[in-house]
């Protein structure tokens, strides 16, 4: 299995504005490669994707440093970028395999359409990396133009867009998936729905309805699993994730599975041209499928 979502962080050394001391006291601490790879002995993970948390160029000279300590494990950071300055600086690194800025955070809920920022997707686009995509209801349908008008960039939706999945919200969520998966530059991770619906009291029946929609408008094959991990660990963990998507991925076929689980990102990130040997198993994926560059 590849990990395609995951974060690591301390918050004694850096400040992370979304992680709030109190609401998420329960993992308002570090969580180390240590930490990481024990996670990933338990739950059979065999090489995972390193996310951006915070807007700094530092997190991810850190993130990549922590890639080529890890011994395969780490398989490709998606890390952070100034996508309103004038020309795109990113790290000239093979494990840089995505970058991504919190757009949910963003006061302007259009920022995703600027010029600025679209000649740096472009640019991203140009060098043959993805861009993951944070959003909220907000920003939805900036999201969307923007995906429809760079049909040469990879987009990548965080956390199915982020139902709000608590508050009963369906439509216009769904709507906005069927149209997100029309546009066939951009694939969708399962990841997440843990935290956007009650932390307490969700369950794999009420989380269903989000799963099988995400896998029915984008097929398995443009559907890829994150844990993010340790923020799930505010609604129940690693296990409970990984328990939950087996269960949702449940009326999959086993080249569906394969796909959800482990092929999609290898494709979506390019992971084969990051040095991951853990390819036997996935023999049958095309790697350089067209309708994600």
């Amino acid at each position: 299995m590849i990990d395609a979502h995951h974060h690591l962080w301390d918050p004694a050394a850096r400040v992370h504005p979304w992680l709030d001391p109190v609401a998420h006291a329960p993992i308002h601490r570090p969580y180390t490669p240590a930490d990481l790879r024990r996670q990933a002995a338990a739950h059979d993970v065999r090489a995972t994707v390193l996310v951006q948390t915070v807007a700094t160029a530092e997190e991810t000279a850190g993130f990549l440093a922590t890639a080529h300590a890890s011994n395969g494990l780490v398989a490709g950071v998606v890390g952070w970028a100034d996508l309103t300055a004038p020309e795109l600086a990113l790290p000239d690194d093979p494990l840089l395999v995505g970058v991504r800025h919190q757009a949910e955070d963003e006061p302007d809920p259009r920022w995703l359409v600027r010029a600025d920022v679209r000649r740096s997707l472009a640019a991203l686009g140009a060098r043959g990396l993805a861009y993951d995509v944070l959003v909220r209801a907000p920003q939805r349908q900036a999201a969307l133009e923007c995906v429809r008008a760079l049909d040469e960039v990879r987009f990548v939706l965080d956390h199915a867009g982020k139902p709000a999945i608590a508050a009963g919200e369906w439509e216009p969520w769904a709507t906005w998936i069927t149209e997100a998966a029309a546009c066939p530059n951009t694939v969708c991770k399962l990841s997440g729905l843990v935290t956007e619906a009650p932390w307490h009291s969700w369950t794999a029946d009420g989380l269903r309805p989000y799963a099988e929609h995400v896998l029915a408008a984008f097929g398995a094959d443009r559907v890829l699993f994150g844990s993010d991990w340790p923020v799930c660990e505010l609604a129940g963990g690693y296990a409970a994730v990984r328990a939950l998507t087996d269960d949702l991925l449940g009326g999959c076929t086993a080249t569906e599975r394969a796909a959800v689980l482990g092929g999609t990102a290898l494709r979506v990130y390019r992971l084969d041209g990051c040095g991951f040997a853990g390819l036997d198993g996935f023999e049958g994926i095309d790697l350089h499928r067209p309708d994600t560059g």
